[in-house]
């Protein structure tokens, strides 16, 4: 038996279930600290209202972060995003302000739009074993460019029509349309990711996927997957997002949300070289990061240090993981 074993065995057990929640649970406890510390620096911070209105915002990242968790787990990266929810909410606007559309042809046509090019992303990928950060720059700088010439540069507006905006501003008791949408998504494909056989290969591919692929596994098609899944997402948080006002302005929509999405999955403590990420801990890495943002904003700091912020914790989270290795 190692030293190390030897040492955990002749912990004391109260150490050795602190050590245990701390593993498991530290993002919770994390949390809790940066909203305990907010309410005391902005008071105003943890009035109900101003959660629940944060929790909406979070909620369009959190969506798209769901799907990101996946492609970060196999070791990939999904720089279209922001691009794939502007071209997919413009497609969604143009035909929901089309008169006698049926409002399901849009939010089905917004999803399929989203979810092609999510696999065009996996398809190049994995058949020409180009890089993922390059492939998925491109499409999406052509995703935004197609959403631009959809709508010749413009902001469009919908039918504000209420069975439409209640979507994306409606709630169920005090709890917004969105939020519940975020934690359905993240609490299905986190039971994905830890209790079904495509999960235990999304973490097989990320951790080595020479192996997986000896073990009888395909690990071009658990990628593919997982970056359909993310465009699939892209389409839900462009529903989300653009049924609140019925509006879209093309040039600034999506701006940075892939990067919000991956600074959450990161903070939540998964590996950008893939095998380890967990669903819960990306939605509290969104949830911290969202709530740094609105801190920022009550105390009245500077909103283009937010982009300073974030960096900076992208970098500790990963330096952090440097460190565990």
């Amino acid at each position: 038996m190692s030293t190390k074993a030897l040492t955990e065995q002749n912990q004391n057990p109260f150490l050795r279930f602190v050590k245990l929640i701390w593993s498991e649970y530290s993002i919770i406890l994390v949390t809790i600290l940066i909203f305990t510390v907010a309410g005391l620096i902005a008071p105003r911070f943890v009035q109900v209202s101003n959660i629940m209105i944060m929790l909406r915002q979070a909620s369009i990242i959190g969506v798209l972060s769901v799907g990101m968790t996946f492609v970060i787990i196999t070791g990939g990266i999904d720089l279209s995003s922001g691009g794939v929810v502007t071209v997919a909410g413009a497609v969604l606007l143009i035909l929901q302000g089309t008169p006698d559309m049926p409002l399901i042809v849009a939010i089905l046509a917004c999803f399929g739009a989203a979810t092609v090019l999510g696999l065009i992303n996996g398809l190049i990928i994995t058949k020409f074993r180009v890089p993922a950060f390059i492939v998925t720059l491109a499409i999406g700088i052509i995703a935004r460019s197609i959403a631009l010439y959809l709508v010749d540069g413009q902001a469009i507006t919908g039918n504000r029509v209420p069975e439409f905006t209640e979507i994306g501003t409606g709630s169920l008791g005090f709890m917004p349309n969105a939020l519940m949408v975020w934690i359905v998504m993240s609490v299905i494909f986190g039971c994905v990711l830890k209790f079904t056989k495509y999960g235990s290969y999304t973490y097989a591919v990320g951790g080595n996927e020479l192996a997986s692929k000896y073990s009888g596994m395909s690990p071009n098609k658990i990628k593919i997957v997982a970056y359909g899944l993310t465009g699939f997402c892209a389409g839900l948080a462009a529903l989300l997002d653009f049924s609140r006002m019925a509006a879209i302005s093309v040039p600034t929509a999506g701006y940075l949300y892939e990067f919000d999405a991956i600074t959450g999955v990161v903070v939540g403590g998964a590996l950008l070289s893939g095998g380890r990420g967990k669903m819960l801990n990306t939605f509290f890495g969104v949830i911290i990061i969202m709530t740094i943002g609105n801190l920022m904003n009550r105390l009245e700091i500077s909103p283009f240090l937010m982009g300073l912020v974030k960096g900076i914790v992208i970098l500790t989270a990963v330096l952090l993981q440097k460190r565990e290795k």
